[in-house]
């Protein structure tokens, strides 16, 4: 006896919308800003910077 195939979850396209781009761009400038300090000799506000960038701006920019 054959089994029916089963119908499978569509896969869910992501949207890119204004919100992405503004959290995309942020995490740019903070990276470009962190960058930029950490040359200038700064080592409290370069890494908070570029951990705010790649930690919480990028990730947020793709996943929302």
């Amino acid at each position: 006896m054959a089994k029916k195939p089963t119908k499978s979850a569509a896969p869910v396209a992501l949207k890119f919308t204004k919100v992405n781009a503004m959290l995309g761009g942020g995490g740019i400038l903070a990276l470009t800003l962190g960058y930029w300090l950490l040359a200038q000799g700064s080592i409290t506000a370069a890494p908070l910077l570029l951990v705010l960038g790649y930690v919480v701006l990028l990730p947020m920019a793709i996943i929302r």
